[in-house]
């Protein structure tokens, strides 16, 4: 697909949108959020779904809900439902969600569904415990009216069916995860000198990223393109089940020499901790790539059997730490990653607070 097609493609589809869901009134939030909910049914279930469509009834509830909750109505399995989808200007506290659901469902008379961007591990517990049915766009379906419980590792399962990205196509497709602004079209090339990757190694990324329905390939004169066939969330969420985390091991040392003064980004705990409440690990930790890790050796950092006082934790990474320029950390995306299967609540609830620092 040449740039023109793409572009076209992208200028067809947001016209639909805005004819489709033009009698949203300007509420950009809103009308993203109904443009996930129909394509997160669609990709999850496989079935066609129809458009989400302004409740006719919306008009008859409190001003206090309408304040809060922007309604919408689809059909889904012949069911008719109606949507509270929360306006991000006003957050809704959980402890009334299930109140106001009940006073629309009142008056819908058929099941109602709280539909937001985003929902922290505990909230998504404390609403299924309540039965409280809940879309989380991308991420989670929560439906116990038509039998529907489908969380992020059954979504998981259903799209890992080839093998996880390597390290080097991973670091591609997170460089142009973070790149702002979004760029839906991307040049390999362009993050292979950053990345300092060959041509070779350029050219199997290229070929995963395809291959796993991430990108199009397409060729302008003699460069190589690659164009994102979904936003950067989107893609992200996608992309999840091929990623693994950055950390092939991780050591202790004690740096010395020119070590001792550039060990690297922090990562793990001690990068978790700028972005959240979490506290600060004990000893630091730092993440290092391949070349960094042998030239601290050939410095004359050694490895140590156990933590020693003024010891280090270094995580040796399968690619460059410094996706971000310039950063003290590692990026967000890497991190999350990196920290997704520690079992300590403490930690999921820090990687909740780090989605904030997403780039989308």
């Amino acid at each position: 697909m040449d740039p023109e097609q793409c572009n076209l493609m992208l200028h067809d589809n947001m016209i639909n949108v805005i004819v489709h869901y033009s009698s949203y009134k300007g509420d950009l939030s809103v009308l993203a959020l109904a443009i996930a909910i129909r394509r997160y049914l669609h990709e999850t279930l496989g079935i066609p779904t129809p458009g989400v469509k302004p409740w006719a009834r919306a008009n008859e509830l409190p001003y206090f809900l309408r304040d809060a909750f922007q309604f919408g109505e689809l059909e889904l399995l012949g069911h008719p439902i109606v949507l509270a989808m929360g306006r991000p200007e006003q957050k809704q506290s959980l402890s009334e969600v299930r109140t106001w659901l009940d006073k629309v469902r009142a008056l819908a008379g058929q099941p109602v569904v709280y539909v937001t961007d985003a929902l922290a591990s505990y909230e998504r517990r404390r609403l299924i415990e309540q039965k409280v049915p809940f879309i989380v766009p991308g991420n989670q379906l929560y439906l116990p009216d038509l039998g529907l419980d489908l969380r992020e590792y059954f979504r998981r399962r259903s799209l890992a069916t080839g093998a996880p990205l390597s390290p080097s196509a991973q670091a591609m497709l997170l460089t142009a995860l973070l790149r702002q602004p979004w760029q839906a079209e991307w040049q390999p090339s362009t993050v292979g000198v950053t990345l300092g990757y060959t041509p070779m190694t350029l050219s199997r990324g290229v070929k995963e990223l395809t291959a796993a329905g991430l990108a199009t390939a397409y060729t302008v004169g003699r460069s190589r393109w690659l164009c994102m066939k979904q936003p950067a969330q989107q893609t992200w969420e996608r992309a999840k089940p091929a990623l693994r985390t950055p950390v092939k091991r991780t050591v202790w040392v004690l740096p010395k020499g020119f070590a001792a003064n550039q060990p690297g980004r922090l990562a793990g705990l001690s990068a978790l901790a700028c972005y959240s409440m979490l506290t600060e690990p004990k000893r630091p930790v730092y993440a290092v790539s391949t070349a960094e890790w042998k030239a601290a050796t050939d410095a004359g950092v050694r490895e140590l059997p156990e933590p020693v006082a003024s010891a280090q934790e270094w995580q040796l990474w399968s690619y460059s730490p410094a996706l971000l320029p310039g950063a003290a950390t590692v990026d967000p995306l890497s991190l999350t990653l990196s920290l997704t299967n520690n079992a300590d609540d403490r930690i999921q609830f820090a990687l909740d607070e780090l989605k904030g620092q997403f780039p989308w």
